[in-house]
C-alpha cells in the first residue's frame, strides 16, 4: 500500500510518500510545496492546490493522510489552517481517494517519538525509521510521520479519526455512545 501523508499549512504544505513493501515501510518521495505569503490567500491556496493534484498524480498513492486539527490560541490562525486542511482534502476525493485523519499526538506516538514531542524529535524519528540522512524542513517529516501512522494503523487494523464509515457502523457508533451518555441526559425513573 502507498499512502501520502499531508502536513496541511497555508505558506508551506508538506507531503511524503510512504509504501508498504513485503512487510517493509520504504521511503518513496517527499516535498514541501512553499508559497509567497505576499500573495492574497486565494492564490495561496490555489497554488497548494494545484501543487498539492501533481504530487498526487505523480506519486499515485491509494490513500491519503492527514494529519488533524490541533487548538490554536490564535482562532484567525485555526481558521487559515482550516481551509489549507480543506484543499488537502479537496484534492484528494478529486482524485478519488479515502482521507484518514489522525491527532498530532497519535502521530508522534507512531513513529516512536512522545505525544509531546517538539518537530526535531520526529524528524529524528522519521529519518530512523525510513533511514533517510536528513530531511530538509520540518514540514515534510511530519508529512512522513502522518503517512507512517496511517500504514501502522492499517497494518494493525486500527481505525483512523475519519474515513468512510457505512451508515451501519454509524448508527451502531451512534447508538453506543448514546447508551454511555445516557445517564447524563436521562431523568431517573419514578418508582
Amino acid at each position: 500500500m502507498r499512502v501520502l501523508g499531508i502536513d496541511p499549512g497555508s505558506r508551506f504544505m508538506g507531503y511524503g510518500v510512504v509504501e508498504e513493501r513485503r512487510g517493509r515501510l520504504v521511503h518513496v518521495g517527499h516535498g514541501v510545496i512553499k508559497v509567497d505569503a505576499d500573495d492574497s490567500l486565494e492564490l495561496r491556496l490555489k497554488e497548494l492546490h494545484d501543487s498539492l493534484l501533481t504530487a498526487l498524480k505523480l506519486y499515485k498513492p491509494q490513500a491519503v493522510a492527514v494529519e488533524g486539527v490541533f487548538t490554536f490560541r490564535n482562532a484567525r490562525s485555526a481558521l487559515i489552517l482550516g481551509h489549507a486542511r480543506g484543499v488537502a482534502l479537496l484534492a484528494a476525493a478529486q482524485v478519488g481517494l479515502a482521507v484518514h485523519e489522525y491527532p498530532p499526538a497519535k502521530v508522534k506516538r507512531s513513529v516512536g517519538a512522545g505525544g509531546a514531542a517538539d518537530k526535531d524529535a520526529v524528524m529524528r524519528m522519521v529519518c530512523t525509521f525510513l533511514e533517510l540522512e536528513e530531511i530538509e524542513r520540518a514540514d515534510a517529516s511530519d508529512a512522513l510521520a502522518v503517512a507512517l501512522c496511517h500504514l501502522n494503523h492499517s497494518r494493525a487494523g486500527l481505525p483512523a479519526m475519519a474515513g468512510k464509515v457505512s451508515k451501519s457502523r454509524r448508527k451502531s457508533a451512534q447508538a453506543q455512545l448514546a447508551d454511555r451518555l445516557a445517564p447524563s441526559y436521562r431523568r431517573p425513573e419514578a418508582r
